[in-house]
């Protein structure tokens, strides 16, 4: 079976090749930074057309959350990389009769349920960010013959698995500009400060990149009903209870301050409480086990 991943080289990317590339019925090809631009993206659709893929992943994304608040140009950047570029291949894998895997995000959601969302929960993006993603979540709908998250495909609309996650940490990806997690950073940080101050009003799902990976192949092995899914580990967190579960776990003794959001003030405003229920498929394990063996490698 042949498949495309975009953005091969990122966090997600990376661990998706590794996931994919270890079982021999996959023939994977992976494309990133250099193979393709995804503000012309009729020439990667021609590629796409070119190799003629069963399954295709985009695991690109625009995720700058300040720079598109701060800045109308950023904005409309993160719209042609989140949504329209999402609406080509879309458009390219119904072409080719492909399976299309996308992922958006939590922050298409204001966080104001504290019990969490759900698959059908209504989106109300409170930021630029989340409005662009959700922009690529209605084209990728719109191509499955439906009109929101909720409906039913029929008919001979796209195929598709549109994935929710949030917080993504793990072993960092294979590209030059792949970011590091949360965690890596308080690692860092714990080594240059006596004293860390976190914010603590910001809750949701830490989600650990070879798990999402997993999890993305078992919805294609075991044939999961297509349509959208949230897919993060277990147990909500704030930024500051994630990092006392951090140094808990590397027995590091610097002293954290939990703080309000205020403390740190950001153009672009954050949900307060975002936790992603997943209602559809086995829950993934809990964060911290993941954080475990995470730190362990």
């Amino acid at each position: 079976m042949k498949i495309l991943i975009l953005g091969c080289r990122g966090n997600l990317g990376t661990q998706l090749m590794k996931v994919f590339g270890a079982d021999k019925k996959y023939e994977v090809n992976g494309f990133d930074q250099g193979d393709f631009n995804l503000l012309e993206p009729l020439s990667l659709t021609e590629k796409i057309s070119e190799l003629k893929p069963e399954i295709i992943i985009n695991a690109t994304a625009y995720n700058a959350v300040d720079k598109c608040e701060e800045s109308g140009e950023e904005f409309e950047l993160a719209k042609k990389i989140n949504g329209t570029a999402v609406e080509y291949l879309a458009a390219a894998a119904l072409k080719a009769g492909a399976l299309f895997i996308h992922y958006s995000t939590d922050y298409v959601f204001p966080g104001d349920y504290k019990d969490g969302y759900k698959e059908d929960d209504r989106p109300q993006p409170i930021n630029n960010y989340g409005r662009s993603k959700l922009l690529g979540e209605e084209a990728v709908i719109k191509k499955g013959g439906g009109e929101s998250a909720g409906d039913k495909q029929e008919g001979a609309g796209l195929k598709y698995y549109l994935i929710r996650t949030s917080k993504l940490f793990g072993p960092r990806g294979d590209s030059p500009v792949s970011k590091p997690s949360f965690f890596d950073l308080m690692i860092k940080l714990a080594g240059e400060k006596d004293e860390l101050e976190i914010v603590d009003d910001e809750a949701s799902a830490f989600t650990y990149t070879p798990d999402l990976a997993a999890a993305t192949k078992a919805l294609i092995e075991n044939r999961a009903p297509l349509g959208l899914y949230h897919l993060v580990n277990t147990t909500p967190a704030t930024w500051y209870e994630a990092a006392l579960e951090l140094f808990k776990i590397t027995g590091n003794n610097v002293k954290i301050k939990a703080v309000g959001s205020d403390k740190f003030p950001r153009p672009a405003k954050r949900p307060e409480y975002s936790y992603l229920l997943n209602t559809k498929t086995k829950p993934l394990r809990d964060y911290r086990e993941a954080l475990r063996d995470y730190l362990k490698k």
